[in-house]
């Protein structure tokens, strides 16, 4: 029998638990709504398991940030509501799996999972006013259905603009994909996403495991290493990915829009 909060006072049936951050009091669920029986994922913080304001104040900021986009690459927000313990949000559910799980593309594939994501960061830069920066992309963020369509998720670390308050005091992200001025708790510039975007196509093109991504960075330079693994492609493709995996901002492509 299983132990799944009640939510049908809301309108709301949970089927599935997909992820479970006992730290931070987050559990993500697959539910649907019961008028419609329509599929659904629910986020809920619980302030009974957690004391950690920075999660709460991630999901406050992920809600903020769902409420103004819309764009077919990132799943709608659909609702807020207070489960009696904590805060709940839902959003649409997609039918695809993260690009941490292990699946074999194409290389046309790989192109077009790389130009949705860009397209993604183009609507995020150019027509978001002020823009958005996402700060935590990386395979497990990014999901791909059977027929390629790209979504990317969790904008719980998202920034808006060059608004001071979003997050400056919730250092997160996931190592490797950070950019380095993201590690310093810099200001991200738009060039700040397309690093991470760059170091997840690394991890596509050498089949190379999420967890792993460390192993290829020369820590000297701080640069990837990865142009040995991927000899097939062309000398043009390959700078176009090292300019975008540049340790230094300043020397990567300025924003989505340009590297496409």
């Amino acid at each position: 029998m299983t132990n799944f909060p009640d939510f049908s006072a809301k309108g709301y049936q949970v089927i599935e638990q997909l992820s479970h951050n006992i730290q931070g009091g987050r559990i993500t669920y697959k539910g649907i709504y019961i008028a419609t029986q329509t599929p659904v994922i629910i986020k809920q913080f619980r302030f009974a398991i957690s004391d950690d304001w920075n999660s709460y104040k991630a999901i406050e900021r992920e809600i903020e940030v769902l409420q103004g986009l819309n764009h077919p690459g990132i799943p709608k927000y659909l609702q807020r509501f207070d489960p009696g313990n904590g805060l709940c949000l839902v959003q649409e559910y997609k039918n695809a799996q993260n690009l941490s799980i292990s699946r074999s593309f194409s290389p046309e594939e790989i192109k077009s999972i790389v130009f949705q994501l860009l397209e993604i960061l183009v609507y995020l830069q150019e027509e978001r006013i002020p823009g958005i920066f996402h700060q935590d992309i990386k395979p497990e963020n990014v999901l791909v259905d059977d027929d390629i369509n790209v979504y990317l998720v969790d904008f719980g670390l998202a920034r808006i603009g060059d608004n001071t308050m979003a997050l400056s005091s919730i250092m997160g992200g996931t190592m490797g994909f950070m950019p380095p001025e993201q590690i310093r708790n810099l200001k991200p510039t738009e060039a700040s996403d397309l690093y991470s975007l760059g170091a997840i196509l690394i991890c596509l093109l050498t089949k190379t495991k999420s967890v792993y991504i460390g192993s290829l960075v020369d820590f000297d330079s701080n640069k990837f290493t990865f142009k040995d693994k991927v000899s097939k492609f062309s000398f043009r493709f390959l700078q176009w990915l090292e300019k975008m995996v540049e340790p230094n901002p300043a020397n990567r492509y300025e924003s989505a829009k340009i590297a496409l």
